[in-house]
């Protein structure tokens, strides 16, 4: 069973910029489209981003513009690459495949935005 490993995550200022990873401990490629999830405080978790095995890839209305993921299926490695950070882009960060696999939720990375 694939064990998924996010990182990344940490305090910064509204505006800036964090790069999240999430690492697969096997290979990535029957996850035919991954996605990066997030969960605020009080409320439930939602997509962010996905990415088709390639390079197709879909946003949230809230992030569209600023976010943008990839994968690398030769590393098992999935990306978020997250720009102009505002505070409500609060939350824990985590990867799954879309839909997701409810067995295999990692610890998430958490990601502050604050002045």
């Amino acid at each position: 069973q694939v064990q998924l490993v996010e990182s990344g995550g940490g305090l910064v200022q509204p505006g800036g910029s964090l790069r999240l990873s999430c690492a697969a401990s096997g290979s990535m490629d029957r996850m035919y489209v991954m996605g990066w999830y997030r969960q605020a405080p009080g409320k439930q978790r939602e997509l962010v981003a996905a990415i088709v095995s390639g390079t197709t890839t879909n946003y949230g209305d809230s992030v569209k513009g600023r976010f943008t993921i990839s994968r690398d299926n030769a590393k098992n490695t999935l990306y978020l690459q997250m720009n102009s950070l505002k505070v409500e882009d609060t939350a824990v960060y985590y990867c799954n495949a879309y839909p997701p696999m409810p067995n295999i939720w990692g610890q998430g990375t958490q990601v502050t935005v604050s002045s």
